[in-house]
């Protein structure tokens, strides 16, 4: 009898060890876990979070929100940036390719320079310009969110090479010297036409008196002939203000080669990560083309134009069932697939919040996420001193390096 009751009750003694290991596993697991958050979520507040491009002006523009708090719609406000820990986002001024030529782009750019301005004098507690890396640095200390600025596309220059001059002054401090068409600086990744075969003669010329005024150029959206032109002509670091690998967008030209990384790596440049899910990955980009295609057929058919509030409702819906999101891992690949090809001094945020639609990754919404991506980096095994290159110091280099270069040029 006392064996058999032995024998019946091993089983239960053994079940009862599994169990309890299982539930220590889980235990320390879900303690590491918590570690991680703890970890990413002070890294998060210790160190200056630079992002390259946010599509705040543009957004306002299409619909004026109170961002000092907390909005609805859009990846950006006060609140959910200082959750997130984001210090300084480059306000992108955003000039849409049909402005090019027709003496619109200019004043529109100063409109939304003029907005950037307005929410830092509305909101001085909050919001703070900055025009070099000692303004964000200051600024970090006074718990303000900094606002540098880059201008997306170099159509408001207008041919008029003084207006480089202009817009530096008026706070521009990197310009996209192009965006989805080809304009009169350079050629773009999305049209056909190359109509420069890279950039055009007055495009050297504003590459030059960026250099001399100490203005990052950003090669973003550049054909590939063009960036090449552009390394060539550049004294200074280059950034990629919101780009990622093509490596992952096999044919894509809005993202960049593995030699393109390579080149603005030898320059002393930094790609800075897009996160929207078509530049990430191949299925979520091929999804959005035939979303895309599907959409514009609809509209022709129903002879609609895209604003049509009946057409908005159903492309949303559309999109919204037919689209393949990826998730943050993917943005944390693009970052190792740089770091492997080039070293950890190249590669930072720049988002595109604002910019993307619906197209963002899981885990990484909006601009309070942040601390879930340096959990997602410390999970890769990325050194406190990596993120913190990550997040703000690369960027820093390069402009520091881009400021030197002007005054060189001045003595």
């Amino acid at each position: 009898m006392k064996h058999t009751l032995y024998f019946y009750f091993l089983p239960l003694l053994w079940l009862g060890l599994v169990i309890s290991c299982d539930n220590g596993g889980n235990s320390q697991n879900s303690s590491e876990k918590l570690d991680l958050e703890e970890k990413a979520r002070e890294l998060a507040f210790k160190y200056i979070i630079t992002d390259g491009h946010v599509d705040l002006p543009y957004r306002l523009k299409e619909n004026m929100e109170d961002i000092s708090t907390t909005t609805e719609a859009g990846d950006f406000d006060h609140q959910r940036a200082k959750a997130g820990g984001l210090d300084a986002p480059f306000m992108s001024i955003y000039i849409p390719a049909e402005n090019e030529g027709t003496g619109n782009a200019k004043p529109l750019a100063d409109s939304l320079i003029d907005m950037v301005v307005g929410l830092t004098v509305d909101y001085p507690d909050k919001f703070a310009l900055a025009n070099t890396p000692e303004d964000i640095e200051s600024n970090f200390q006074k718990g303000l969110i900094s606002f540098p600025m880059g201008m997306e596309n170099g159509s408001p220059i207008e041919g008029d090479i003084r207006n480089v001059q202009y817009f530096f002054d008026r706070g521009i401090r990197y310009i996209t010297l192009t965006h989805s068409k080809d304009n009169h600086i350079c050629d773009s990744s999305y049209d056909t036409l190359h109509t420069w075969n890279g950039l055009s003669p007055f495009g050297t010329e504003v590459v030059k008196e960026m250099n001399r005024l100490g203005m990052m150029i950003d090669v973003s959206h550049l054909s590939d002939s063009t960036f090449y032109q552009v390394m060539a002509v550049n004294k200074a670091p280059s950034i990629a203000s919101h780009s990622s690998c093509r490596h992952f967008t096999p044919g894509w030209q809005r993202n960049m080669s593995d030699d393109m990384i390579k080149k603005l790596a030898e320059n002393g440049g930094v790609i800075q990560i897009n996160f929207g899910s078509t530049f990430l990955d191949q299925a979520s980009l091929k999804s959005w083309e035939k979303i895309d295609a599907h959409n514009k057929q609809w509209l022709a058919d129903n002879q609609l134009t895209e604003k049509d509030p009946r057409a908005k409702e159903y492309t949303d819906k559309y999109h919204h069932d037919n689209f393949i999101y990826t998730d943050i891992t993917k943005v944390v690949a693009h970052i190792d697939h740089v770091v492997h090809l080039v070293g950890i001094d190249y590669v930072a945020f720049g988002s595109d919040f604002d910019g993307l639609g619906d197209s963002l990754p899981e885990g990484l919404k909006d601009v309070s996420q942040y601390p879930n991506l340096i959990k997602h980096l410390l999970e890769k095994g990325y050194s406190e001193e990596d993120i913190r290159k990550i997040c703000y110091a690369n960027v820093f280099r390069v402009w520091k390096q881009v400021i030197e270069v002007a005054r060189e040029s001045k003595t």
